[in-house]
């Protein structure tokens, strides 16, 4: 076996329902220098799914980082981090609120909700993916991560 074969890949749960947000993060994420499994839900319902293991997303990984938007359909991304950051066994996965909404409200409401960051998407192309490879390189390079089913 090689050493790639036995180093795990980071799991990143994308919980985001702009699709050309969606490309743009795998795409920066495709180039990183740190090895990773993007998945991706476009509500928050499929969200709690994935986290919890229901339906189809029995065999779904635990991820290491949510990326959360705050403006999702059925479940917005506010109910969804309540949920996460109540339940024993989620509450320890770090949340990144990854928004376009630059509102106070909403930047006091997810910290008040225990939201680990709260970071506003650049419009520009450059600027997102930027932010993409600055949320991995401090979140897998710098912090120290709890286990899984820690």
């Amino acid at each position: 076996m090689s050493a790639a074969q036995l180093v795990k890949p980071i799991e990143i749960l994308l919980v985001e329902d702009n699709p050309g947000d969606v490309d743009l993060t795998r795409e920066a994420l495709a180039n990183s220098k740190i090895y990773n499994q993007l998945s991706v839900v476009g509500n928050g319902e499929q969200a709690m799914a994935f986290l919890r293991h229901k339906g189809k997303y029995t065999n779904a990984s635990r991820p290491d980082l949510v990326l959360l938007d705050l403006n999702l359909p059925r479940m917005d991304g506010r109910e969804v981090l309540k949920e996460i950051k109540s339940d024993d066994d989620l509450k320890r996965i770090p949340v990144v609120v990854l928004t376009s909404s630059k509102a106070e409200e909403d930047i006091l409401k997810v910290y008040n909700l225990h939201a680990n960051c709260y970071i506003t998407k650049p419009m520009d192309l450059g600027q997102f993916l930027k932010v993409v490879h600055v949320i991995e390189d401090f979140w897998f390079t710098i912090v120290k991560l709890p286990p899984k089913g820690g």
